[in-house]
């Protein structure tokens, strides 16, 4: 339990982080330029120092407060570690069986084609496209490909967007002889 727990506070401050980091960036201004453009995650900042500051001192003012901001972070941490099978809206067991690295390096390399880059969004689009993990989150997806030993990049940036992603070159370099296979009819829960 303690394991799970630890596990799942270090998914929640991970997730917490990059939803806060990409707010901030979202703030950034194209059309604008020089220190114009920087205006707007600075202000986003602020913002965010001003919310953690107003926290500290609702928690200093009434310290049972902090006894719920720890039960809403320990039941986060528990429910982002759960199991498919404690999972009611998960799909079934059997979809969810592993799959084996080869259909999904070949999945990988389709929705790559001739590029080396590509986001697991796209990915998972092209997956739902094929009717295929129907439910499925980015986060599932990368948990998927974190099991099978496949290197997911956590800034792969493709028009200026940086999210996660896959690298042809790392998976050349992580699976050197299966870098050519076809491509599978279907790839189970990849």
């Amino acid at each position: 339990m303690i394991r799970r727990l630890a596990a799942g506070c270090e998914i929640v401050a991970r997730q917490r982080s990059e939803a806060l980091a990409a707010w901030v960036q979202a703030g950034r201004r194209d059309d604008l330029a020089g220190w114009k453009a920087a205006l707007g995650p600075v202000v986003r900042l602020v913002l965010l120092a001003a919310a953690a500051s107003a926290l500290l001192a609702a928690v200093r003012a009434v310290p049972w407060l902090m006894w719920l901001l720890a039960g809403w972070w320990l039941r986060a941490a528990w429910r982002a570690t759960r199991t498919p099978a404690e999972d009611v809206d998960e799909p079934p067991v059997d979809e969810l069986a592993e799959p084996d690295v080869e259909p999904v390096l070949a999945l990988l390399f389709e929705v790559l084609g001739d590029r080396d880059r590509v986001h697991l969004s796209t990915v998972l689009a092209h997956l739902h496209e094929k009717g295929q993990c129907e439910g499925w989150k980015v986060a599932d997806l990368r948990a998927r490909l974190d099991a099978l030993g496949i290197p997911v990049e956590p800034k792969v940036k493709i028009g200026g967007v940086p999210t996660r992603g896959v690298l042809r070159d790392a998976l050349l370099a992580h699976f050197p002889d299966r870098g050519t296979s076809p491509s599978p009819a279907k790839v189970d829960a990849a």
